[in-house]
Formats: structure tokens, C-alpha cells, sequence
């Protein structure tokens, strides 16, 4: 089963009340979104989810919490839509915690794993969008090696792109992996990470356009929060962080947030231990502020 990071640090800085209105936008499996729930007698929370694979599972696990559960199939990019159609107040809290779940890479068919065969796909919403084989197919070299340092900050991106054409055309996953780590001079093979990580990373990235998702989501996510509402992103990488903390610094500056993050908070090292795949993890923090009451 998934395990959610930082799960106790996200749950105080949201502040849950029992009679809140919550939005986890990004449910996925639904660990940080159970927690909640517990707490909450009268109140709601709405779970968000591109993957209707994973909404489904959360809508499984969370079944006992009844009418205190609304979730709607639908990018966090658009979270003023989703909210609205929602027929929901302002929310008293909002979390978006932007890892890739653990179904997804355990199972081979997403194409997000480049251990086990499957389709070159890494769609989270596999109803929509471009899979990563259309880019590695089709993408002239250099611009996929832009792609590749750009989103996977690879620095043997030129060398794995010229592989990469010229092994053409891909379309099982463990075959891209193979090239790719072939293409990376043996000295790096010293890499703690798989070196098929960053590529593999930067597909994916592209293929969801999540940076760009991100900050469609950062532009309005304060619109969805009460004064006094509290907004939590986990991140996993620093092309991820550098936006949050910008959003949030601004944020701070205009007097529309008040950042309570003054640090970034990490795992510690017995959550680091019991689960490695938090050590990359980040949380940010940060309060809507009533701007009426300040003028």
C-alpha cells in the first residue's frame, strides 16, 4: 500500500476542525484524505483526482466516511472549476501532494516503471493527453535532449538523446530504460538513482505537463481558500519546490498569505527509514490572510 509522506506535519499544518471544509487536490490513495476524515464530525472533504484509476480506489477505501466524502474526476490545474462545481464553500484547508503513487509505478501497463515492461505511456489520466512514446518517437534529437535536461536536470541529456534516435522506435519501457542507461558513461554509473531516473522523470513530466499544471494551480488556489484557510503542497524535486516557495514568498509580500513554513519541513530519519521514498519529500505551508480587513 501507498504510504503518505509526511503525513503527520500535513495534517497539523492544515489545522483540521471537525466542522471544516477540506480539498485534497490530488488524492490519489488517499492516505493524507482518510486522515482527515477521521477528524471531521459535520464536516466535508473533497477529493480530486486526474486518475480515474486511482479515484476509484479511493472511493473504495473511503466508503465508510460516507456523506463527509465528495470526489470529482479532474486536473488540480483547474481547481477554481472543480470547486465551483462542487457547490462547496471556501475551504478552511487545501492539500496537493504532487508524488507519483505507488499504483502507478507498481503497475507496468501506466509505463510510468522502467523495470517491468509495459506500454511507453506515463499518462496519469490515460483519457486524455499524449503518451510518452509519441515524444520519444517524434521528437527531433535536440529538442528531446532539451526536454530531457530540462524536466530530468539530466546532465548526460545529449548523449541519451542521440541514443535515443537513434534506437528508434520505442515502445515497451524496460527497452527506452536499457538504451538509456547504456548511453550514460560507466564513471556515472556511481548515480544513487537508477540512471534511467531522470529521463524517465522528464517524460513523464512532459507528458502531464505538471509544471505547468502546478502553476495554474498556484494561481488559484488561494481563490478556493476562507480567510484563515490554510494551503499544504508536498513536493518531491526541486523544479517542483522552486515554484511553491516563489508563489508563497509573493504571496507573503502582497498580503494575501502568511507563510508558516519559514523552513521547508523534511521527513525525518525514522519516517526516511520506514520509507524511503519520502527522502526527497518537501512541505510548504501557508495561511490565506482577509485582505478586506487589512485595508
Amino acid at each position: 500500500m501507498h504510504v503518505p509522506v509526511l503525513l503527520r506535519e500535513a495534517i497539523e499544518f492544515l489545522n483540521v476542525e471537525p466542522e471544516g471544509f477540506y480539498i485534497d487536490a490530488t488524492l490519489g490513495s488517499a492516505g493524507h484524505a482518510e486522515e482527515v476524515l477521521k477528524r471531521l464530525r459535520g464536516g466535508k472533504l473533497l477529493g480530486i483526482d486526474c486518475d480515474p484509476a486511482a479515484l476509484e480506489l479511493a472511493r473504495g477505501r473511503l466508503q465508510g466516511f460516507g456523506e463527509r466524502l465528495m470526489t470529482l474526476h479532474g486536473n488540480f490545474a483547474e481547481i477554481d472549476a472543480l470547486h465551483a462545481t462542487s457547490g462547496l464553500p471556501p475551504a478552511d484547508g487545501l492539500l496537493a501532494d504532487l508524488g507519483v503513487s505507488l499504483m502507478q509505478l507498481s503497475e507496468p501497463a501506466r509505463g510510468f516503471s522502467f523495470d517491468r515492461p509495459g506500454p511507453l505511456d506515463m499518462r496519469m489520466d490515460p483519457t486524455s493527453g499524449t503518451p510518452a512514446a509519441d515524444l520519444v518517437n517524434r521528437l527531433p534529437e535536440r529538442d528531446l535532449a532539451d526536454l530531457i535536461f530540462k524536466f530530468g536536470e539530466e546532465r548526460h541529456s545529449r548523449r541519451i538523446a542521440r541514443a535515443i534516435v537513434k534506437g528508434r522506435p520505442y515502445r515497451i519501457t524496460t527497452e527506452l530504460a536499457q538504451v538509456v542507461t547504456r548511453a550514460i558513461p560507466s564513471r556515472a554509473a556511481l548515480y544513487q538513482l537508477h540512471p534511467a531516473t531522470r529521463t524517465f522523470q522528464a517524460l513523464r513530466i512532459a507528458v502531464n505537463r505538471e509544471l505547468e499544471s502546478l502553476e495554474l494551480f498556484l494561481a488559484k488556489s488561494l481563490a478556493v481558500l476562507k480567510p484563515g484557510g490554510r494551503i499544504v503542497i508536498i513536493s518531491f524535486h526541486s523544479l517542483e519546490d522552486r515554484p511553491v516557495k516563489r508563489a508563497f514568498q509573493a504571496w507573503q509580500r502582497e498580503g494575501r498569505a502568511r507563510v508558516l513554513t519559514k523552513k521547508v519541513v523534511r521527513p525525518g530519519e525514522e519516517e526516511v527509514q520506514a520509507n524511503p521514498r519520502s527522502r526527497s519529500a518537501k512541505l510548504r505551508a501557508a495561511e490565506k490572510q482577509d485582505v478586506g480587513s487589512r485595508e
